[in-house]
Parts: structure tokens; C-alpha cells; sequence
């Protein structure tokens, strides 16, 4: 374990302020973010090149476009970082870098880059949960203090999380089939939306009617905080073919009523499961009741909405972070790994990258294990 750099490098003082260089390309977008850490965490800068075009002819992420893109990209991510953030690499005390979960190929191309780049320059290297990155969100942008509870909402993950520390989390529930965000870009794609369809979804719900057609809300009748949506989006599915069976096709508006009622759904789902773990969390008194929303499908508006409402009803504080941050991106990632630095920890070369590392290890697997481990 290498001890804490404290020395003097172009004029700022290392135990006055500490910066952290993050990595992040866990899936298809490949990011790099300075962060400064004073009395506050300060984001100097946040670079993200995503790869929409380069996945748009395939409706979904292709592994290996995302891997070769992420091993083109990562180098000059990083360097436009730095330039942003009018630093050099002399000035930073620590690389820290998505090592899972994701896919892995992706995984693999940012924590090679970073494994480089710390033993070139001779800097700390610390591995991230990108999960972790989330989940710690709120501690960057509203200075939560712990425990709070954490909705971690996105593409690939769905689950209630306690949060007592930077490596200390419980879960509560969470899906035990789709995430959100997998539902947002199903649904998107039945519907002829482009990808990714969370935003396209939001967009074309503006202009529908969420009653007109009777969708499930999975798990409802169920106790716990567990959730299910790939039968939501099967319900699309039958509901669109026969709009399409009656009337030959769809009108625009028989799309936009089945993406109002689709978003309707999942924030029900949402909102009534929040309750639920809400109630699981206020019972162990904390000092401060907090509760977040992190993650890509956090971005959309009424379901960041109908979760506010819920907190309210219960004298919680409430915080989602800024639409750039919801996504992913570099700086949740360097903040994780400046909280992981200031507690001590430290990789060596010998980091892995991970397609599976869940947050919660004491609680068992919900979606199975395989041999790399538990999916989450």
C-alpha cells in the first residue's frame, strides 16, 4: 500500500487540496473528469465522448464497437480532461477508474489506460465500482451525509441501496429481470423510437394520454421492495399489435398515449416501491433522512417527479443530480476514488477489470451468479 502523496507540485499544497484524475468506460461512453477536493469537491472538468452514431444501424450497444472505440478514445479523453481542467498530470495525486461492472471489454480498455498512466507518471491507482460512482453521487453534488437511501436507476441496474460509506452498502430490492433503462430502450425500439430510448420515450409521452391503455404495474400486490419490468414491456408489445391489428398501424398519437402510459407504469412501480424502502430506511433513525436518485433513467423528469413527492409525504430530503451527472460519466467516478484515497485505499497493477462486482455482498445475488461472480 503506498502511503499519501504530500508534497508540493506547481504551487498547490497536497495537503490542502487533493486532485483525482477518473476514468470511466463501462459501457458506451468513454469519459475522463478532473476533480479537486477542499473544503469541497470540486469538478474541474468532465469529457465525454459518447458512441450513439456508432451503435445506431444495430438498436443497441455492439460489445466489441464499444470496446475498440473506448481503446481509441480513452487516451485523448484523458488529455482533454487535463487540458480543461488547467492541470498537467504533475499536479494530479491519483488516477482512480471504472474496474466493473460493464461490459468488459470496455472495462478492460480504461483500467489497461489507467494501469499505464499511474505507473508512467508514478501515481496511486485506485478501482472504482462504477455502481459505487453512483450511489456516491449525491455526496459530490449535495454533500449528503451518510446513511442516506439511494435508488440507483439505469440501463443495466435497478436496486435500493442504503449508503453508510464509501465501501458500505445494503440493499433493500431491486429488479429481479429488466432494469428501467433496459425498458425505456425495449419499449423505444417496439415503437420505432430511435435509441437511446429513455429521452425518446420522455419526448414523445409529453404529447400522450398515460390512462388510455391499461398497462401492469409488476410486483405491486407483492411485498418488499422488489421489482419487475420485462412484463411491462411485454404489455406494450401486445398493446401496440393490437392498435396495429384494429387500425393497420399507428398514428402518432396511439404512440405517444403507449409511451405516456409505459412511463406512467415504471413511475408508479417506482414510486410505490420508494415507499416501501422508505419505510425499511426512517426505521433506523437516521440523523438526517435523505433520500437520492442516481443514474441514467434519474434524468427523466416525471419520474424524478413522482419520487419527490413520495419523499415529501415523508419529511425527507430529496436530491437527484444534475442531468450530466446522471449519465455516466468520469467525475462520479473520480469522486468515488477521491473518497476511497482519502480512507486509505489503494490498488496496484495487479487490478482486475470485472463484468460482475455487486455493491451489497452479504445480501444474496437477485439475478444469479455465475462463475465470475454475482451479477448483482
Amino acid at each position: 500500500m503506498l502511503p499519501p502523496i504530500q508534497v508540493l507540485r506547481n504551487g498547490h499544497d497536497m495537503d490542502q487540496s487533493t486532485i483525482i484524475l477518473g476514468i470511466e468506460s463501462s459501457c458506451d461512453d468513454t469519459a475522463a473528469a478532473v476533480l479537486r477536493d477542499g473544503e469541497r469537491a470540486e469538478i474541474l472538468s468532465s469529457v465525454v465522448f459518447g458512441q450513439t452514431e456508432l451503435h445506431a444501424d444495430f438498436g443497441g450497444i455492439v460489445p466489441e464497437i464499444a470496446a475498440r472505440a473506448h481503446a481509441e478514445k480513452v487516451d485523448i479523453c484523458a488529455k482533454q480532461a487535463l487540458i480543461q481542467a488547467g492541470v498537467t498530470l504533475a499536479d494530479v495525486d491519483a488516477v482512480a477508474v471504472t474496474a466493473g461492472p460493464g461490459l468488459i471489454g470496455g472495462v478492460l480498455s480504461g483500467v489497461m489506460f489507467a494501469k499505464g498512466l499511474a505507473a508512467g507518471a508514478n501515481l496511486p491507482l485506485i478501482g472504482v465500482n462504477h455502481l459505487a460512482g453512483h450511489a456516491l453521487t449525491p455526496r459530490l453534488t449535495d454533500g449528503l451525509p451518510y446513511p442516506y437511501l439511494m435508488l440507483l436507476v439505469s440501463g443495466g441496474h435497478c436496486q435500493f441501496l442504503i449508503v453508510k460509506g464509501p465501501g458500505n452498502f445494503t440493499r433493500l430490492g431491486g429488479t429481479i429481470d429488466d432494469a428501467p433503462g433496459e425498458a425505456f430502450d425495449k419499449t423505444a425500439r417496439i415503437l420505432g423510437l430511435p435509441q437511446p430510448g429513455g429521452p425518446a420515450v420522455e419526448a414523445e409521452a409529453k404529447a400522450g394520454d398515460p390512462k388510455r391503455f391499461r398497462l401492469p404495474r409488476p410486483l405491486l400486490d407483492r411485498p418488499g421492495c422488489d421489482m419487475s419490468f420485462s412484463g411491462l414491456k411485454t404489455a406494450i408489445l401486445r398493446a401496440r399489435d393490437q392498435v396495429v391489428a384494429e387500425k393497420g398501424g399507428l398514428t402518432r398519437q396511439d404512440r405517444a398515449d403507449l409511451c405516456a402510459g409505459f412511463q406512467a407504469a415504471v413511475t408508479d412501480v417506482l414510486s410505490k416501491k420508494t415507499e416501501r424502502a422508505l419505510a425499511e430506511y426512517l426505521a433506523l433513525c437516521p440523523a438526517e433522512p435523505a433520500l437520492s436518485v442516481a443514474g441514467g433513467v434519474a434524468a427523466n423528469s416525471a419520474i424524478r417527479a413522482g419520487l419527490e413527492t413520495v419523499s415529501n409525504a415523508h419529511n425527507t430530503r430529496f436530491t437527484a443530480p444534475p442531468l450530466a451527472l446522471c449519465t455516466d460519466n468520469a467525475a462520479m467516478i473520480a469522486y468515488a476514488g477521491l473518497e476511497r484515497f482519502k480512507a486509505g485505499h489503494r490498488d496496484g497493477m495487479g487490478l482486475s477489470a470485472r463484468p460482475r462486482w455487486p455493491l451489497d455482498r452479504q445480501t444474496p445475488s437477485m439475478l444469479g451468479s455465475g462463475k465470475k461472480g454475482a451479477k448483482a
